[in-house]
C-alpha cells in the first residue's frame, strides 16, 4: 500500500511526529514493505492509542474515496 502525502501530513501535523522519525519509518517501510503505522509503533515513535487513531484515519480516508452506493 503506497502511503500518500496526506498520511505523512497527518502524522506530522495531527500526531506531531518529528519529520526525522517519519523519514526513518518510511525508509524501513520501503525495505520491509510492511505497514507504515506498525513500523512507527515498533520503533516506539507512536503509542498504541496513536496507532489506533492512524488506522481510524486511514479507514475514514479510504471510505471517502469509495464510490457512493446508489
Amino acid at each position: 500500500m503506497p502511503y500518500s502525502s496526506q498520511l505523512l501530513h497527518y502524522l506530522e501535523q495531527e500526531l506531531a511526529l518529528p519529520p526525522e522519525s517519519i523519514a526513518m519509518a518510511v525508509r524501513q517501510w520501503q525495505q520491509q514493505r510492511g505497514s507504515l503505522p506498525i513500523i512507527l509503533w515498533q520503533y516506539g515513535f507512536i503509542t498504541l492509542e496513536q496507532l489506533d487513531r492512524i488506522f481510524e484515519w486511514l479507514d475514514q480516508t479510504r471510505g471517502n474515496r469509495l464510490p457512493k452506493a446508489p
